[in-house]
């Protein structure tokens, strides 16, 4: 049973991807992603940060969140990755809700 001081049991986990991750045409024996690793973002709720996470080294996160209506984006997400969503995402009383975010190098 949840309490009040333990975190939900609901919320987003996955990856964040950047591609592609070299100029020119796409070879068949390389990837065109990559992780997108220690990079922190922003998840609000309207227009209030309801929380922030940091990917993990292999691109991971896990964030537990109450159920509703979020947007996610890096942050400082005009500096560095500016075409990195915002991600649009509902989190429902079913649990983790598993994400894949894929975000563009700008490499042509």
């Amino acid at each position: 049973m949840e309490g009040e001081n333990s975190p939900p049991l609901t919320g987003i986990e996955g990856t964040v991807s950047l591609s592609p991750t070299h100029g020119g045409p796409t070879r068949m024996d390389e990837p065109d992603a990559a992780p997108l690793p220690n990079t922190a973002f922003d998840v609000l709720q309207e227009t209030v940060t309801a929380t922030s996470f940091t990917t993990d080294a292999a691109g991971h996160f896990r964030v537990p969140l109450a159920p509703g209506r979020y947007s996610i984006k890096p942050h400082n997400a005009e500096a560095r990755w500016p075409r990195c969503g915002p991600f649009e995402v509902e989190v429902t009383a079913e649990g983790f809700k598993t994400l894949h975010l894929e975000c563009d190098s700008g490499m042509r």
